[in-house]
């Protein structure tokens, strides 16, 4: 049946709408039809229910549109299409189009599909998920194209659950799913294996320990690695519905095999999950059974694993208590240290600090000091900023000053580093330094009283060449001002912010301006009206437009942090001034910072 389009001679806009809609369902554009499609509801609305299932829905189903496109938006508008169909015991009507789209060869079109036929299933009638549902999912899994196949694998699980107390169905899906593990499709036994711990969810506990475990060590010998390394995933997820016995007598040995696998994606797999199987079988079977597998794959031949690996040792130092971790994970940490990798080392070093809790202030100095020490000092700027940004850990447990020496080398480089995303970085993490480790210690002078060198750094980034850098340089030393209180700014940084207006180079005079903005909202307005103030009023007078509209733009962030008469003395003359400024630009600004102070006010 096709939908009829004869509404098309009614007076009324909507109809005759509605009747284009349907009429380019049929068009040869593949845009229009796509519009078309996008409006499914719409035209649900103005056909009715009873239209709607007897000529909408069996017209996208007979549909032989052959653009993945459109059988997408098809897959996604059937779920839209729940609440136009008259409700959940007509639902199934959905279930044709969907059947189809299940089928085709495009994979994100099957996955859709089977995404919106399981929604559908939830908001059906039990009657109509027995019969209409459950015979889809084995259909699709008793298919001639391996593409339907594969779809049952995703559509089995939640037939199986919505089928609850209906026992001799439920058996034959498992017949189903279990055909489905040995399919001679490749393709299908990777589905099969990938939702076998969603299946296995379903399952009663018997059926788990019985036919669901008999498949995955089925999948465990796969001779394609792209199933084994699916099968990986299923470990954890066995794990936590079967007894930790069943668990330690079947799942471990399998993930102990997968550890020597001779596919590095399948040891990368297990690298990645083996955390989540250590706390399914607890802390004492971790260090007796997987820890010597662990220290494996930290040594793999492959980098991948390698950085897979250790990304979990933080995890699983707390895991398995500071004993072991000792013993067996910190001398394979220390080699990681000095791995050739440069992504193997960064990886380390985002996780490393992690283990400072775990071991203990004395364990920490004896054993991972010097891992700090080398990753400090390693030549690439991402490895360093890794520690960096997690000193808080080991500040908590040993504190800085045993790192002073190697630190404040590290962030200098990484300050002056070439590629300005690091310079951005450290920027970023200034401010949680000094919280973490005071003034005195951060911005230390030099004996002859000048200024330190992290001091001068944090004033030269006003001058970087790159804009980012300049405008998170103006956002720190707000930070700074805020952890240091406003005598520090005022003795170390308002200074060399104000000289920096009489740069030659406008850019800079520009990024000095924003600094001195965001310090009036911190260094209080005594502050603000001798020593800002001034420098914003002769840079009201800069040659430069840009320079001008600035201070115009400034000049009402700062009116919001002072009092209604300094507003009115200092602020409000100033804008007037700029109001007759020659650029367009400087007066539309300072006319816009002027309402703001009439808010205010």
């Amino acid at each position: 049946p096709h939908v009829v389009a004869g509404t098309m001679a009614s007076d009324d806009s909507d109809l005759f709408n509605v009747a284009m809609l349907i009429d380019e369902l049929k068009n040869e554009n593949v845009q229009l039809r796509l519009n078309s499609i996008r409006r499914l509801t719409t035209i649900a609305g103005a056909l009715g229910p009873e239209r709607t299932r007897g000529e909408l829905i069996p017209f996208l189903a007979d549909s032989n549109d052959d653009e993945d496109e459109c059988l997408l938006a098809v897959a996604e508008e059937m779920v839209r299409l729940m609440s136009k169909v008259g409700g959940p015991e007509h639902l199934h009507v959905l279930l044709a189009p969907l059947e189809n789209l299940a089928s085709v060869e495009e994979t994100a079109v099957r996955e859709k599909a089977v995404a919106s036929a399981c929604e559908v299933a939830r908001g059906m009638t039990k009657d109509g998920v027995r019969e209409h549902f459950a015979p889809l999912a084995q259909r699709l899994a008793a298919g001639d194209w391996f593409t339907a196949r594969v779809s049952a694998c995703g559509v089995l699980p939640v037939a199986y659950e919505l089928c609850a107390g209906q026992d001799s169905l439920r058996e034959e899906m498992r017949g189903a799913y279990a055909k489905l593990c040995g399919d001679e499709t490749p393709m299908v036994r990777r589905a099969a294996a990938q939702h076998l711990g969603s299946f296995a969810a379903a399952c009663d506990k018997k059926h788990v320990e019985g036919e669901i475990l008999s498949l995955f060590k089925q999948l465990t010998g796969d001779e394609q690695d792209s199933v084994r390394l699916l099968v990986v995933e299923d470990c954890a997820s066995l794990g936590k519905l079967l007894s930790r016995e069943t668990c330690i007598a079947e799942i471990v040995p399998a993930a102990k095999k997968f550890v020597n696998d001779k596919s590095w994606r399948v040891r990368y797999a297990v690298a990645k999950q083996l955390y989540d199987l250590c706390e399914c079988v607890g802390a004492q079977c971790a260090r007796d059974e997987l820890l010597s597998s662990y220290e494996r794959l930290l040594t793999d031949g492959e980098a991948e694993v390698r950085i897979a690996s250790a990304g979990g040792a933080s995890a699983l130092c707390r895991l398995v208590g500071p004993e072991a971790a000792t013993s067996e994970i910190v001398p394979r940490v220390k080699e990681l240290a000095t791995d050739s990798s440069q992504h193997v080392r960064a990886a380390l070093a985002s996780v490393v600090m992690g283990l400072a809790p775990t071991l203990g202030k004395d364990r920490t100095i004896d054993h991972l000091l010097p891992v700090f020490l080398t990753l400090l000092r390693d030549e690439i700027p991402d490895v360093r900023l890794n520690i960096i940004s997690k000193l808080e850990e080991v500040n908590q447990v040993i504190g800085v000053d045993l790192l002073a020496q190697e630190l404040l080398p590290a962030i200098k480089d990484l300050a002056e580093d070439t590629h300005w995303r690091v310079r951005l970085a450290i920027i970023e993490y200034v401010p949680l330094l000094a919280t973490q480790m005071g003034v005195a210690f951060l911005f230390q002078q030099s004996p002859t009283g000048e200024d330190g060198q992290l001091t001068t750094l944090c004033l030269s980034w006003l001058s970087d060449r790159v804009f980012s850098i300049r405008e998170a340089a103006a956002l720190n030393l707000k930070k700074l001002t805020e952890v240091f209180g406003a005598e520090w700014a005022s003795k170390h940084v308002l200074p060399k912010v104000i000289a920096g207006v009489q740069n030659p180079r406008y850019l800079y005079r520009v990024a000095a301006i924003r600094a001195l903005t965001l310090l009036a909202a911190v260094t209080g307005q005594d502050a603000c009206l001798q020593e800002i103030m001034p420098v914003l009023k002769s840079s009201a007078k800069d040659a430069v437009p840009n320079v001008r509209f600035c201070v115009a733009k400034a000049l009402g962030e700062v009116a919001l942090t002072l009092d209604t008469a300094a507003v009115d003395g200092e602020v409000k003359p100033a804008l007037k001034d700029l109001e007759t400024d020659e650029d367009t630009d400087v007066r539309f600004y300072a006319n816009q910072s002027l309402q703001m102070c009439e808010i205010k006010a």
